[in-house]
């Protein structure tokens, strides 16, 4: 009886360290991406750890929403969850050993794997170059069924080549990154993956002007940059 008692007792010290040495470890900070389809979403979580328990804040990069409150964490075992009240969203993954992964799916009408570990996403910082005979806002608008929605391109120079941030005022949405400009003569590309699409048109020989689409890959509507 004492040996089980004994061994019974060994069980529980093993669950309870091992529940500890996850809770230590989660605490931190997280980058990882959503993807679907042709978008991808990087997602940051920052994870703080009290005496009252898990709590934290999560950042949705690529479309410039920082610092959104996470409701509820929580961890049994390895099992991490928590719920984004505020975009109807959830997530369940499971701690690596080393504490320094997370693999699992979040669910925001549908599942799609979300994978974290450890660090954030370093802001890439651009030396100004030279200016391009492009370069400033661009804006127009697009049709959709809630009426004409502005759209803002804010293009700038570097010495590593031309960059981009888009606004759209409508959505409350300003200086949303753009993931690759591309320029072949008159022809203008801006890929947004966050959108798995972005804007492609035709610069204009007196560079006032340029027409083309914008959204989603095979979604995408006209649209008519003016300076």
């Amino acid at each position: 009886m004492k040996k089980v008692l004994l061994i019974h007792l060994a069980g529980a010290l093993v669950a309870l360290t091992g529940h500890a040495l996850y809770a230590q470890d989660v605490a931190g900070d997280w980058q990882g991406t959503i993807k679907a389809g042709p978008a991808e979403l990087r997602i940051q979580l920052h994870i703080t750890k009290s005496d009252k328990g898990l709590a934290a804040t999560m950042d949705s990069v690529d479309q410039g929403a920082n610092g959104i409150p996470v409701d509820s964490v929580t961890l049994t075992g390895s099992t991490l969850k928590f719920g984004v009240g505020a975009v109807q969203g959830n997530y369940e993954g499971k701690v690596s050993a080393d504490g320094n992964s997370i693999s699992g799916n979040w669910t925001q009408g549908q599942a799609l794997p979300l994978d974290f570990t450890r660090g954030t996403f370093k802001a890439v910082v651009h030396k100004p170059g030279k200016p391009s005979d492009i370069d400033g806002a661009w804006t127009g608008s697009i049709d959709t069924p809630a009426g004409a929605q502005q759209v803002v391109f804010n293009i700038v120079n570097t010495e590593d080549g031309l960059t981009a941030t888009v606004d759209l005022p409508a959505l409350g949405a300003k200086g949303l990154p753009v993931s690759n400009v591309t320029r072949d003569g008159q022809t203008l590309k801006m890929e947004m993956k966050q959108f798995g699409g972005g804007f492609e048109g035709t610069i204009s020989p007196d560079l006032k002007t340029v027409t083309g689409t914008f959204g989603p890959a095979g979604n995408a509507l006209p649209l008519v940059l003016k300076r």
